[in-house]
């Protein structure tokens, strides 16, 4: 718990590193590129993500949650990884003048090209970053990724500036997979074979293909968005509503890699242990919750500053849609740990079944409700996720052996420290100025409601209350040991 707990904080502050830069690049890529240039791309990466996950057949989780790793398994492992990769390179390159004209968009033609491209390279360090997080190497980990942030923001922000358009950040984007590789083969375990094998693929696929069922389900529900608005709607839409969605993904953006790391190797070692997965379930969610509900909370009534504040006004239209998606990824939340817990004992297909009602319910919501409006669209996005909210508490009762009431009454205090959050923010909005800058909103609005979700975690005994302080007091012994050591190596005169 020790190591995981401090690959935690390696990986929150990693992954936080490459959250700014990210938004630094998107700020300015939202103020050099038009909203439909941004919208081909967001058209065109949703396929290239739904095809990612075949590129390596669910071995990534694979190797996290096997009970003994032996190395003619990982060589089996990354056999299966170079030959899905680089077959899915070349069906994406071919099939990519298709895309282009079913939706009447050539311009999609050459990023899916480049894209496509990617997939030659990726394999190169899948099997290294999965054995990584299965040793909760997340220091190795971070400066792989700082190498491939850095390497995706410059390369992103100079073709930009040299007018490639969208194109920048299809070449950028290669670019990052490329410097990601390399740094990844410095990084590997020792002992870790080289060469890839066959043997004793039918056991790696025997797993992967459950983990595939799931994880394709998954990424057609995450493209299904941005794929029926660009149908129904026009590209413009999909550059609006992508906006939206990266606004309410702030908190996953800052806290995704971290509240899901090595979480699959956690739970499989508790489940092999013979733990019951109930409590550890509740402790988690009741965890993220605290920062995320508050999150969506504040982000539902500060949409129209934050997208101001990150993109500018020209990108106004997207708030509308704001509201309804907050509300959906509050409710999505709450299950964040269902997928995982099935992965980890063993069951990832059963993680398709809420996935495939919500991906129906979403197409036939989007094309009832859709009046042309993102608002509308996302509203239809909002009633999918809680039509899958039954099926998901089903699974938890009948597979995890976990009665979802339980995990309500560890939920509570996350609900009173939002209410807490949420009423604070309308206060003060109504009391401040209409004339003040966005901004300035945000920034005066801070402190304010950061007292007063820690005040609320104190008051309603929030377990997160303890891992703060855990985190603060390990932070103070690490600054108090450094201290300590800058003055043993002083002169003895100035000791």
């Amino acid at each position: 718990m020790a190591k995981l707990r401090r690959s935690l904080v390696i990986n929150f502050f990693s992954s936080s590193g490459s959250t700014i830069a990210g938004f630094v690049v998107s700020l300015v890529l939202a103020r050099l590129l038009s909203p439909g240039e941004i919208g081909v791309y967001s058209m065109t990466i949703v396929f290239v993500n739904m095809v990612h996950i075949f590129r390596d057949f669910g071995i990534g989780t694979y190797l996290q949650q096997e009970r003994e790793l032996t190395p003619q398994k990982i060589r089996a492992a990354t056999g299966v990884v170079f030959t899905s990769s680089w077959l899915i390179a070349l069906g994406l390159f071919l099939a990519s003048p298709w895309f282009g004209r079913w939706f009447a968009e050539p311009r999609m033609v050459p990023v899916m090209e480049v894209l496509a491209i990617g997939f030659l390279f990726i394999p190169f360090g899948t099997v290294t970053t999965s054995l990584l997080a299965r040793e909760f190497e997340a220091g190795k980990q971070a400066i792989v990724n700082v190498i491939g942030t850095a390497v995706f923001a410059i390369t992103c922000l100079g073709l930009a500036f040299l007018g490639f358009g969208t194109m920048s950040m299809a070449w950028a984007n290669l670019a990052n997979i490329i410097a990601t590789g390399c740094a990844l083969a410095l990084m590997r375990p020792k002992n870790m074979p080289w060469m890839p094998s066959f043997r004793h693929w039918r056991n790696v696929l025997h797993f992967g293909v459950g983990t595939l069922l799931s994880n394709f389900m998954n990424s057609i529900n995450n493209a299904i968005g941005d794929i029926l608005l660009g149908k129904l709607g026009n590209a413009t839409l999909v550059g609006f509503f992508s906006r939206a969605s990266s606004t309410i993904g702030i908190f996953g953006y800052v806290a995704g890699s971290t509240m899901n790391y090595g979480s699959i190797s956690y739970i499989s070692q508790a489940h092999h242990r013979g733990e019951p997965l109930g409590p550890l379930l509740n402790r988690a969610t009741s965890l993220v919750t605290a920062v995320a509900w508050p999150a969506f909370g504040l982000t539902y009534l500060l949409g129209r500053e934050i997208i101001i504040t990150l993109y500018g006004p020209q990108w106004l239209e997207a708030v509308p849609a704001i509201n309804a998606l907050a509300i959906a990824a509050s409710i999505g939340i709450v299950f964040n740990y269902t997928s995982i817990a099935l992965t980890a004992v063993g069951r990832p297909y059963l993680s398709a079944v809420p996935t495939v009602v919500t991906i129906i319910t979403r197409i036939t919501f989007g094309v009832v409700l859709f009046n042309g409006h993102i608002e509308s669209f996302a509203w239809a996005i909002c009633a999918a996720t809680i039509a899958a909210a039954p099926v998901l508490i089903a699974q938890h009762y009948i597979v995890l052996h976990h009665r979802f009431t339980t995990m309500l009454v560890a939920l509570w205090p996350s609900a009173v420290v939002t209410s807490a959050c949420m009423a604070t923010a309308m206060l003060l909005k109504a009391v401040l100025p209409a004339s003040l800058p966005a901004i300035a909103v945000l920034l005066i609005m801070a402190v304010p409601l950061a007292t007063v979700w820690y005040v609320g975690l104190r008051l309603t005994r929030h377990p997160m209350v303890s891992e703060l302080h855990l985190l603060g007091a390990g932070f103070w012994a690490r600054v108090k040991r450094r201290m300590g050591q800058k003055r043993d190596v002083l002169p003895r005169g100035l000791n």
